[in-house]
């Protein structure tokens, strides 16, 4: 379905996105993540055909879509992380607005925003003003402008950025829901959301490919990586543990007065032993030790360390304003606050 094949992007001296390749098939929900800075939202953009890239190629069904960047554009449905909402509106106005953007029919349109609303959960605020909604409602209302034009491809950008626990649940739910019929990617730095409605991931690093594959594949590619959290009071805790033979990285924090510590380490041997140990030869106050099992945080740790947040450690380091528009016949019409993009 949609094929990225050694693309480039730079921005003066930054490369934003480095010789990157992956596919991402149809039907399938694959999780976009990187540190910031990693090149997620200049590679969404590109798919989109609101960037273009500086080398190689991005297809659909093998077909490069600069080739036909507005046939491409009405295959994509585009939730950018700052979803640009007219406030002033009501929602089935806005909706209608969007519609008309994007070219519909009247009973493509009708269609469209009835079958959007159904699925997003809208009824309840269809004729409430946006500028009235929460947050929750208008990353509904955003994910509705989004397929309400029933695109084959859906790029969601940080689609809970700023929920609260209770909003990111709902909208996970709801993504798990739209990914039964369209190919989606989803970037998002939430673990429990990939775990949840991913089947794949795919990791980018400084702007290159860290990994693809599933959630299984990667969690088996930690096989024997284990972490083990210790929190104690005492002198020279941390160099102590991280000294440790097995331990191949750590991090440490301050706790009330006391210091915790997370090991990452290899190998068959559980180091609880040593390290309680260690903790009664040098007198320390241990108030906490446990083992935990490889996860999804663990791997991502592992795959972006060495590789930062891109060249200059932006936010995907385009100096652009985010995405935010829907283009009807190659013609850019712009949301609020937004200079390019694509809806």
């Amino acid at each position: 379905m949609i094929s990225v094949e050694g693309v480039t992007k730079r921005y003066g001296e930054v490369t934003a996105v480095d010789d990157l390749s992956f596919t991402v098939d149809r039907g399938e929900v694959v999780g976009f993540l990187g540190p910031n800075g990693a090149g997620k939202t200049t590679t969404m953009r590109m798919i989109t055909g609101t960037l273009q890239p500086d080398e190689g190629v991005v297809l659909f069904d093998g077909v490069p879509i600069a080739d036909d960047l507005t046939e491409a554009k009405r295959r994509v449905g585009y939730l950018p992380e700052a979803n640009p909402l007219y406030e002033e509106m009501l929602v089935a106005e806005y909706l209608e607005h969007v519609a008309e953007l994007r070219g519909l029919t009247l009973e493509e349109a009708q269609s469209g925003i009835a079958d959007a609303v159904d699925e997003t959960g809208l009824s309840e605020v269809f004729y409430r003003p946006i500028a009235e909604c929460s947050k929750g409602y208008r990353q509904r209302i955003g994910l509705a402008g989004a397929i309400l034009h029933k695109p084959e491809v859906l790029i969601l950008d940080e689609p809970t950025e700023g929920l609260d626990p209770n909003q990111r649940v709902e909208i996970r739910r709801l993504v798990g829901s739209l990914g039964r019929e369209r190919t989606v990617l989803l970037s998002t730095h939430v673990m429990q959301e990939v775990e949840a409605t991913c089947s794949r991931l795919v990791i980018l690093s400084g702007g290159r490919l860290a990994a693809d594959g599933s959630v299984e594949e990667l969690l088996a590619s930690l096989s024997g990586a284990v972490r083990y959290v210790v929190e104690a009071v005492g002198t020279g805790v941390v160099d102590a543990l991280a000294g440790l033979s097995g331990v191949s990285g750590h991090a440490s924090e301050q706790v009330d007065g006391r210091v915790r510590v997370m090991l990452d380490a290899q190998g068959e041997e559980d180091l609880r032993p040593r390290i309680f140990e260690l903790a009664r030869d040098r007198n320390w106050t241990l108030w906490e030790l446990h083992r935990e099992r490889a996860s999804l945080e663990q791997v991502f740790r592992n795959l972006t360390a060495n590789g930062g947040g891109g060249s200059d450690g932006s936010q995907d380091a385009d100096p652009r304003p985010d995405a935010g528009s829907v283009t009807d016949g190659g013609t850019a019409r712009h949301g609020p606050d937004q200079s390019e993009g694509d809806a």
